[in-house]
């Protein structure tokens, strides 16, 4: 079943190489993975909405969203299931970026950009449908690019978007976003 599947990853690869490569996409795919690299632009966007009080909530839950995807992702499966990249396993395809070492399995970036943007739209929907569909472009990217293989993108959403409405459940459960958001009453003077 493992190598069907790892097949199947391949065949979408190589048709992506063939059909899709350009000078245009790989500019486009490679400022995305630099852009996107550890999930820095997501941390920015977390804190950012810590700042004011009516989206300090939706900020904690991007960020415990953020942290908690790496822990599982990267610190977890990825040491699990010690995923070869395609990039090291086929060397002949050129890269447009510099080739990763870690392993493959779930993809790091597609994981946090689906956990900050499920997040988001758990909070703010106007803001979450366009961070979904960033974090569907990155995840594509990552395709492109050649250093994951389609179930690895397909894994790091399932994984972010998992981890993210979990931690909006129970922000929702708790009424964390309605604590988190009030401010402390101010003393009178006499």
């Amino acid at each position: 079943m493992v190598e069907f599947i790892t097949e199947l990853d391949f065949s979408v690869l190589y048709w992506i190489q063939e059909n899709l490569r350009c000078a245009f996409l790989d500019g486009v795919s490679a400022f995305l993975s630099v852009s996107f690299d550890m999930g820095l632009f997501w941390i920015a966007l977390g804190l950012i909405l810590l700042i004011f009080r009516r989206t300090r909530a939706g900020g904690l839950a991007v960020l415990i969203s953020l942290i908690v995807t790496f822990i599982v992702g990267e610190l977890g499966l990825k040491n699990i299931f010690c995923r070869v990249r395609p990039c090291n396993i086929d060397l002949a395809v050129p890269l447009a970026v510099e080739r990763p070492e870690a392993y493959s399995f779930p993809s790091g970036h597609t994981g946090s950009s689906f956990a900050a943007a499920g997040a988001l739209f758990g909070f703010n929907r106007r803001l979450g449908i366009p961070a979904l569909v960033l974090a569907a472009v990155i995840g594509l990217s990552r395709i492109y690019l050649f250093v994951h293989y389609p179930t690895d993108v397909f894994a790091g959403m399932l994984l972010g978007l998992s981890i993210a409405f979990a931690v909006v459940y129970i922000f929702r459960k708790y009424a964390l976003e309605t604590r988190l958001g009030r401010l402390p009453a101010k003393k009178r003077e006499k």
